[in-house]
């Protein structure tokens, strides 16, 4: 922390200026203005069952922390986004079971009134762990860098 310069490194300050505007600091090949450029997501790519393209996926963190258990469906992939209340959003294959909500910060029920435990790698079924639902590879990205 002790550099010998003025500016101040503590956590967050850095660039507090730069994460408080819209603005950006360099030049990117292209833009969309459906969102703010800083608009933080959830994003991964799906692969194509058929061998195509692979399919990429963008959810807002701000739409998905008023939705804790999001479901869908992309290229014939469904998932399901559970987020837990400090933000923290974890995407894993769901093999079509449907799931109705959280339960507590580490648990959520499916529509067959199972528990599921949320763990870094799989959803496992607390009945029977031998039940497991792959964790689906995804990360955090600002709109702007994504889309470009």
């Amino acid at each position: 922390m002790d550099t010998g310069h003025d500016r101040d490194y503590a956590e967050g300050a850095a660039y507090r200026e730069y994460f408080d505007n819209d603005r950006l600091m360099f030049q990117v090949p292209s833009r969309d203005d459906r969102l703010d450029n800083k608009a933080e997501m959830v994003v991964m790519l799906l692969d194509d069952p058929s061998g195509g393209d692979r399919h990429p996926v963008a959810i807002s963190t701000e739409f998905l922390e008023d939705q804790p258990i999001f479901q869908q469906e992309v290229a014939g992939q469904p998932f399901v986004v559970v987020t837990s209340e400090s933000g923290a959003s974890r995407i894993y294959d769901s093999a079509g079971r449907q799931f109705d909500k959280p339960l507590d910060e580490g648990r959520v029920i499916d529509a067959e009134g199972r528990i599921w435990l949320v763990t870094e790698e799989d959803l496992v079924s607390e009945s029977d762990p031998s039940m497991r639902l792959a964790r689906l590879p995804a990360h955090r990205a600002f709109w702007f860098g994504w889309y470009a």
